[in-house]
């Protein structure tokens, strides 16, 4: 009888050790699930809280006048210091002009020779022709088939084609950009004399 009180009090103490082990998992895991939950609930309170504030931001930004883009096109970051090079070096004695105006064929050739339109210039050296190259590169046209390469303004197709009805100078120099767009020096041809702004 003793041997099956034993035996008895043994399963007994495994139920209750098998019972005690289950509650424990048991209460493990709600407590994971507990924590998982908060956890997730955090991450979602965070995701919308940055969403608000980056709403915002945008917003406030939206709603301020932004500077006026001189160039046909934003610039991203990546080209930045080429265009700063670029103006660095070009605009020093004539205005710069958007890369678009010639073709990438012509802005390749200038910035290989040294002889520009009648004078003897320092080449660049890389790095900075690399990454004004880069710049003029992306922001340039592509050449026609039939188009030979232009280095004046009034061959070039592109630069006609933005002036479509504009009674251009003959011969046509660079500093007469000036009586349209009255920033151009500034790299902005964006902004119109006031004549051309109200033609439109």
């Amino acid at each position: 009888m003793s041997i099956f009180v034993k035996r008895k009090s043994r399963d007994g103490e495994k139920r209750s050790l098998n019972s005690d082990s289950q509650a424990l998992r048991q209460s493990a895991e709600r407590e994971f699930k507990r924590q998982f939950f908060g956890l997730l609930l955090v991450i979602i309170t965070w995701s919308l809280a940055m969403g608000w504030l980056l709403a915002l931001v945008t917003n406030a930004q939206s709603a301020t006048p932004s500077a006026e883009i001189g160039t046909v096109d934003v610039v991203p970051a990546q080209y930045q210091l080429g265009q700063e090079l670029y103006l660095e070096n070009c605009s020093t004695c004539h205005i710069a002009l958007p890369p678009a105006v010639f073709p990438t064929q012509t802005w390749k050739n200038l910035l290989e020779d040294s002889q520009h339109y009648g004078a003897q210039l320092k080449p660049l050296v890389d790095p900075p022709r690399i990454l004004v190259w880069k710049y003029l590169s992306t922001f340039s046209r592509v050449k026609l088939n039939d188009e030979e390469t232009p280095y004046r303004l009034n061959n070039s197709r592109y630069f006609k084609a933005l002036h479509p009805e504009v009674k251009l100078p003959r011969p046509l120099e660079i500093g007469s950009c000036l009586s349209c767009h009255p920033s151009a020096s500034d790299y902005n041809f964006r902004r119109l004399s006031p004549e051309w702004e109200n033609s439109n």
